[in-house]
């Protein structure tokens, strides 16, 4: 308790260091064993052992052979949505359409895989990097409405997503666009034409587990990330706009140009995921109409959960794969899809309450604050 009478009182527990930690972790242990606990239920009612559950999970996830292979794969495109959510936040911009910004990077990288000449690395790393700036600019289109004609980028991200699926649905049954002209193949008018083997993403063996180059390309971006946010003058710039964006404009800081290109930064993020996805093989390396599969909502969620810290979306991006691959195990021992998408929304769900709890607790704390100080 401090001494300092006109203090706000300090003895509430989770306030921060050890303790606060210590509070956290309960929380999260509690939270995820009640979501485990009501799971078990769930699938003994569906008429299947309920002690499966965590056991299928961990399997699914980690335990069996050549799983976290698959968990990492997994985690790669989640995590680099997540740090462009996180660029995007910390400039003052709620970027909400990375599913969509997801399917133009595919999209790119469909079109230079199936329909450009060239050899395989070069069709690679055009790929890639078209990718990103097709997802960038996707998302510099809700920039220009925002600083051109006031509209919130969240309502246009977020519309933006239902263009992006028409956008993809169009293409994949065009056939001068994406559509797989092979005549040995029914379903040829719903999927573009396979990436060629030559242009996918290097695959390392691993005790036993294939982990594709693209995991290590995003630990790289989430370390850069966090160095341009926290060490350069430009993150300081981005910071400072989203703190305060009128103290930002009087110290310099063009608001129109560095959040145009903060939104950019986030959408080519989610641009790249999507080109990783599809040339590490993703949907057998095939652009799809449900090719995003929920990637950019979850990129949201774990930038969330991370609380906008490029290294803390490392572990959660690799939790939130984990209930994906874990889930698709479960599935896969004979428990009903729904129910394991039930399962998975519980967890993700468990996840989501400590951060709530604790933004609570700090709006308590800052209205006992504002009321010890407030002058009699």
């Amino acid at each position: 308790m401090s001494t300092d009478p006109g203090a706000p009182p300090t003895d509430d527990p989770g306030l921060g260091g050890q303790d606060g930690g210590l509070y956290m972790l309960l929380l999260y242990v509690v939270s995820v064993g009640f979501a485990l606990v009501i799971s078990a239920g769930l699938v003994a009612v569906s008429g299947n052992a309920w002690g499966s559950v965590a056991g299928a999970l961990a399997e699914g996830a980690f335990l069996a052979p050549g799983r976290w292979g698959e968990t990492l794969a997994v985690a790669t495109p989640i995590l680099l949505v997540s740090l462009g959510m996180v660029v995007g936040v910390r400039a003052g911009f709620f970027n909400i359409g990375q599913e969509g910004q997801l399917l133009m990077g595919a999209l790119a990288m469909a079109l230079i895989g199936t329909r450009v000449a060239g050899t395989g690395p070069l069709l690679l790393v055009g790929g890639l990097a078209l990718g990103a700036v097709a997802g960038g600019l996707y998302a510099g289109v809700a920039a220009l409405m925002r600083f051109r004609r006031g509209v919130p980028e969240v309502i246009s991200t977020l519309l933006l997503v239902f263009v992006a699926f028409q956008i993809v649905g169009f293409a994949i049954t065009t056939d001068w666009f994406l559509r797989d002209l092979d005549p040995n193949r029914p379903s040829q008018a719903v999927t573009s034409a396979a990436l060629p083997g030559s242009v996918r993403l290097p695959v390392l063996t691993v005790w036993g587990n294939e982990v594709t180059i693209g995991f290590f390309l995003a630990l790289l971006g989430a370390g850069l990330a966090a160095f341009v946010l926290t060490r350069t003058v430009f993150g300081f710039k981005l910071r400072m706009l989203g703190s305060n964006p009128r103290v930002a404009q009087q110290a310099g800081v063009s608001f129109g140009r560095a959040g145009a290109t903060a939104l950019f930064i986030s959408g080519a993020a989610a641009g790249l995921a999507g080109a990783l996805m599809l040339a590490a093989g993703a949907s057998s390396a095939r652009l799809t109409a449900g090719f995003s599969n929920e990637i950019g909502w979850q990129g949201l969620l774990v930038a969330l959960l991370a609380r906008n810290r490029p290294l803390l979306c490392i572990p959660v991006a690799i939790l939130f794969a984990a209930l994906r691959t874990g889930s698709g195990f479960l599935a896969a021992t004979g428990v009903d899809r729904t129910v394991v998408d039930v399962v998975q929304a519980l967890l993700v769900l468990a996840l989501l309450v400590p951060p709530a709890v604790e933004f609570m607790r700090d709006r308590r704390r800052v209205s006992i604050a504002a009321q010890v100080t407030e002058p009699v």
